[in-house]
């Protein structure tokens, strides 16, 4: 392969600032937020943030909380404001 069909390669898969040599960067993926405590969370998220997959652990006749968001980014870097440890941060109804 020619040396213009590399940079015309790189330059389709990189875009063309970066292959140029210009200032474009292209931003790496966002480190999801951490929350201090709850009602910080609950701000953003009303009803608490779960992994995939998890339950709501109640006891008694209560219902469990089934409206919370599920990413389980934030619920990873936010698993010091799960209580229970049952997969959901902060449920909340």
């Amino acid at each position: 392969m020619s040396r213009t069909m590399r940079m015309l390669l790189v330059a389709a898969l990189v875009g063309p600032g970066l292959a140029l040599g210009g200032g474009t960067a292209v931003a790496g993926p966002k480190k999801p937020p951490v929350y201090k405590n709850c009602a910080a969370m609950n701000a953003v998220h009303p009803h608490g943030v779960a992994k995939y997959g998890a339950a709501d652990k109640v006891r008694g006749k209560t219902k469990p909380v089934t409206t919370f968001t599920v990413i389980t980014a934030i619920y990873l870097a936010n698993t010091h404001l799960d209580r229970d440890r049952d997969g959901v941060a902060c449920e909340k109804r």
